[in-house]
This record gives C-alpha cells, structure tokens and sequence, in this order.
C-alpha cells in the first residue's frame, strides 16, 4: 500500500486502472524486469517567475512496467507539499492542483523516501519523457539537501521514440501518442495520467524491440 499523502490522494479511476500494486512485486525482483516511468509536475507561472519563489515538485507520477511481460502493472501518485513557492492560477490551470490540495500532500524529504522504499527508485531503473523530470529532481534535491532517490540508470523515453522514428529531435508525449496510435489516458499534464501514458510508449517501443535503457 502507498504511504501518506500517497494512496488517500488517489483518485477512483487512478485506482481502477491499476492491475496490481507495487506491494505486491517480490522483494528480491529479477534485475531489469521492472522499470519506473516518472512524471512529474512543479509549481510554475504564466510569465516570470517570481523572484521569492522557485519551482517546485507538487505531484510525482509513477507507472511501473513489467519489461518481461509487457505490462504496466502499478500506477501510483505521490502529491509534495511546496515549501517555497506557492500554486499559482496558471499552475492550477494547466496541471488541475490548487494550493489546498497539495498543502495536505506530503515533504520533498518524505516523497524521496517514499520512492526509495515503496518503489525502489533507488534500485531500479526509471525513464521519464525527456530529462526535465531528472533534472528538476537534481535540482530540488541539491537545493534542499535532501538525498537524491534514483538510481543512475535513467532513459530519456522521449529521445528513444525520436531514434526508433528516424528523427532528428523528439516530440511531446501526446504528439508521440498520436503517431504510435495509443489514446491519451486521463489528463495530461496530470503527473499520474502522464506516467500512465509514457509506459504505454515504453511498452509500444519494447515490443518493436527498440526499447534500450541508458545510464
């Protein structure tokens, strides 16, 4: 079971749609079989940010795959308490959060716990669409001196779809549904939907065998 501000924070089809639950992998899984596909989302602004404020993680959306059966078999949602900037109305717009929503989430500190033990974010290979969610980790973590959760190994999902298409640059995760003939799961730009449908990718790229992880 998800921890606090983890599994109460879930909404009904969130929770529908999951097969099975990361509880219920085995605690000693096979190396490589299960990979986190991350998304999250950050306090942002419609123009410049503000200059006592600095973007900050408010959801993280994790899908897990199972790379050895081909399925997505766990979507999870870990809603982050900011803790120097606030939502703004742009924010609200595009991601769906409100300030009172997330003021009942849980730490930065606690979220990357939460990965690390629930989620094995610390042993296990993860991927995001592109390396903004990688980075926006790096950042916030070095900012606040909280213990990085992943792994080394992380893939760019987004530059694996360009190359296994022959182009020169990527495209964003719902321009790359389109081509692949997948449907947009849920809400975009809502961490957990997001996740959801950047696995359906992986899965689309691993079953035409150019699928790669990348340290």
């Amino acid at each position: 079971m998800d921890g606090p501000g983890t599994a109460e924070l879930i909404a009904p089809e969130i929770q529908r749609r999951s097969e099975t639950t990361t509880s219920s992998l085995p605690g000693m899984e096979p190396y490589g079989r299960y990979l986190n596909v991350v998304d999250v989302e950050a306090t942002c602004w419609a123009g410049k940010r503000p200059p006592d404020q600095v973007s900050e993680i408010i959801e993280i959306g994790l899908t897990v795959v199972d790379l050895h059966e081909r399925v997505r078999v766990g979507k999870h949602q870990i809603i982050v308490r900011p803790q120097r900037s606030t939502v703004s109305e742009f924010c609200t717009e595009l991601t769906g959060w409100t300030q009172e929503q997330v003021d009942i989430g849980v730490t930065f500190a606690e979220a990357c716990e939460q990965l690390r033990t629930e989620h094995y974010a610390d042993s296990r290979a993860w991927a995001s669409w592109g390396d903004y969610d990688r980075k926006q980790f790096q950042r916030q973590c070095e900012a606040t001196a909280v213990r990085y959760p992943f792994g080394a190994t992380h893939t760019n999902a987004k530059w694996q779809f360009a190359m296994a298409q022959g182009w020169p640059k990527g495209v964003g995760m719902h321009r790359a549904l389109e081509v692949a003939q997948l449907p947009l799961e849920g809400r975009h730009h809502c961490g957990a939907d997001d996740a959801w449908n950047i696995a359906a990718l992986v899965l689309e790229l691993a079953m035409r065998g150019t699928w790669t992880e990348a340290g």
